[in-house]
């Protein structure tokens, strides 16, 4: 039995783009050769994941497919290849179509075909070109990189990340389709970092701070994706967001939010705090209280 796209996807027909998005990812991550080393269980269903992600993620494809056009392997079905003469005999030039008398002339047949338009019920001939999706890290994506990857099909490709690509974006790889005219479309989706968010070409990223770095300021060591940069930090800062001027995406700024981070409380840290609180009168809720 031929197979379904959408039932290698865990997804309905009427996904939408997002629903089949996710739901590739989600097995990607599962099936992918690197986690299951030696695996050719998993090797195949990622390949057969692949085919079906291409498909359904190219709208020309998903409906050819839907309208029973294409297989999952962009053949053309063999029935699209059958004419019964029925379906033309109310036609015109029905009357050539009948066996009574005369002779049936093939050549009149493919006329009739040329006449629509050289097509086989409607479908044209597969693209030449290949689409791919490839997942990159974070940092590659927001520094760019020079990546060497075998696609499911077995072709090899050698794909320059541009700095600063965004999540979605298509790359066009002149030349490297399926046949020498086509071109390879390969699709990026960026994998979330631990730490590091972005805005456009912003970068953000929280940062704790010690109790005594948020008493008495300091100085502290943060990343950023173009590597760690020392930065001053006023006291009494928690929650403050400090720029770094430069340190995001093609020269735009990173942000870092300051979160104070609190020991473990021994015994001479509750003495101390006893001993100040008996001389200041702290309430930070007091204009809450008074509102109230």
């Amino acid at each position: 039995m031929a197979k379904n796209p959408y039932d290698v996807l865990g997804v309905s027909k009427d996904a939408s783009d997002a629903d089949i998005k996710a739901a590739y990812r989600k097995l990607a991550k599962k099936l992918h050769p690197d986690l299951n080393p030696g695996n050719k269980d998993a090797d195949a269903k990622f390949k057969e994941l692949n085919t079906a992600n291409m498909l359904l993620s190219d709208k020309d494809k998903r409906a050819a497919f839907d309208r029973g056009d294409i297989d999952m392997d962009e053949q053309v079905r063999p029935q699209q290849q059958h004419y019964n003469y029925r379906d033309f005999a109310d036609q015109p030039q029905g009357d050539r179509y009948h066996f009574g008398g005369g002779d049936f002339d093939l050549s009149d047949l493919e006329g009739l075909f040329g006449g629509l338009g050289g097509r086989r019920a409607g479908f044209k001939n597969p693209s030449p070109d290949a689409r791919y999706t490839i997942e990159v890290e974070f940092l590659e994506a927001v520094r760019g990189a020079k990546k060497r990857v075998t696609m499911p099909d077995g072709k090899i490709l050698d794909i320059t990340i541009p700095e600063g690509i965004e999540e979605g974006k298509q790359l066009r790889l002149k030349g490297q389709g399926r046949m020498p005219a086509g071109d390879a479309y390969v699709s990026v989706h960026i994998s979330p970092h631990r730490f590091f968010t972005r805005e456009g070409n912003t970068i953000r990223i929280e940062v704790p701070i010690t109790l005594q770095e948020y008493v008495l300021g300091g100085i502290i060591q943060v990343p950023t994706i173009h590597g760690p940069v020392d930065m001053t930090v006023p006291h009494s800062s928690a929650g403050t967001t400090l720029r770094l001027k430069g340190k995001g995406i093609k020269g735009s700024d990173q942000y870092v939010t300051l979160k104070l981070t609190m020991p473990a409380i021994d015994t001479e840290l509750q003495e101390i705090i006893e001993k100040w609180a008996q001389t200041h009168d702290y309430n930070p809720r007091k204009t809450l209280e008074a509102a109230l």
